[in-house]
């Protein structure tokens, strides 16, 4: 198993985006503005839904990380650190996912 996490990916993002854009393809995205980082982003997770529909583990493997790094381009983008979204993650993982529907549902 590899120790490699979101949080090593979300600095290999932040350093890349610094580089000239033609030369690195984080930084092509950050300079094209959120809206094209935002598309290529739905694009990835269309292809992951097709992966996992049609029961393609490879390639629903290779999707998820093209998911996950575009992702994080989209959140540079937006100044939103990883960091809070762990800490949302973590809030709602407080209790359990019914009860928090339900709250929602009440208010």
């Amino acid at each position: 198993m590899t120790g490699f996490s979101l949080s090593d990916l979300e600095k290999i993002v932040d350093e890349r985006s610094k580089a000239p854009p033609d030369e690195s393809w984080t930084a092509k995205l950050v300079a094209a503005g959120q809206q094209k980082a935002a598309k290529k982003l739905g694009e990835e997770a269309i292809e992951a839904v097709m992966a996992a529909v049609t029961d393609d583990r490879d390639n629903l493997t290779y999707e998820t990380a093209d998911l996950l790094y575009h992702l994080l381009v989209v959140l540079k983008i937006a100044g939103i650190p990883l960091q809070d979204v762990m800490a949302e993650l973590e809030r709602r993982t407080a209790q359990s996912g019914l009860k928090e529907k339900a709250s929602r549902q009440s208010s």
